[in-house]
């Protein structure tokens, strides 16, 4: 669903370039696995950013920054694998819409907002919504005599304005009047089964050496506190 180039900020920092791409829905082991290869290990290379994003979905990948946060792809992600193909083109058209598509966490609510939009597929024109509105929906009872000569096209067009909608790629689309609910406010909300960003398990003897160096910290204060005072000479006659 999504495909992500995450890269290495301290080699980016050295002019070396170490990125691979990841592709979400993803996995803890998936993560750890890349981030190893890529050099991001937690002790002298902990931070990342993303330089390129791919998706099926039109005009997903341009909604995301540099900074996206892993865990809420991964949601995101998880979220549209598990849509029906009419809602996702329906997500896609509210995608092109425009609302809720600044970043992971708009677009996380707008996954679980799609009731709060009307979109009627393969509707490309004033005239087709017209038709639409009238043939299907029924907003309109013409008698059959007059539906001939009844501009549907003009109809189309105040409906569209009406309803503050616009025609996308899939379709058109409009909101409705249930209210947008934002179910999801940042990390807080995410659940813990979509939270995969870890870092690689340390070598053994980088194990070693951190928790001696650890040790040697925690000892420190106790060597210097039990050190012995050195004798003052005796001035006295």
């Amino acid at each position: 669903m999504i495909q992500a180039l995450i890269t290495n900020v301290g080699k980016y920092a050295e002019n070396k370039l170490s990125g691979e791409e990841l592709t979400f829905p993803t996995t803890k082991e998936q993560v750890q696995r890349l981030l190893a290869r890529i050099g991001v290990d937690g002790v002298r290379y902990e931070e990342i950013f993303i330089v390129d994003y791919a998706s099926e979905i039109p005009g997903l990948s341009g909604c995301f920054g540099e900074h996206e946060d892993i865990d809420e792809l991964n949601y995101l992600a998880s979220l549209l694998a598990e849509m029906s193909e009419r809602e996702l083109e329906q997500f896609a058209a509210a995608v092109e819409y425009g609302d809720y598509t600044n970043g992971a966490q708009d677009l996380i609510n707008l996954a679980q907002n799609l009731e709060h939009y009307d979109y009627f597929p393969g509707i490309h024109s004033h005239e087709d919504l017209g038709y639409y509105m009238i043939d299907e929906l029924g907003t309109l009872d013409l008698p059959e005599s007059i539906e001939p000569y009844f501009d549907h096209e003009s109809y189309g067009r105040d409906e569209a304005l009406n309803r503050g909608g616009r025609f996308t790629d899939g379709g058109f689309i409009a909101k409705n009047r249930s209210g947008f609910m934002e179910h999801y406010s940042g990390r807080a909300d995410l659940p813990d089964e979509y939270k995969v960003f870890a870092y690689p398990e340390p070598e053994k003897s980088i194990k070693k050496t951190i928790a001696a160096y650890n040790q040697m910290i925690q000892e420190a204060p106790i060597i210097a506190h039990n050190r012995p005072q050195a004798e003052h000479e005796d001035r006295g006659g």
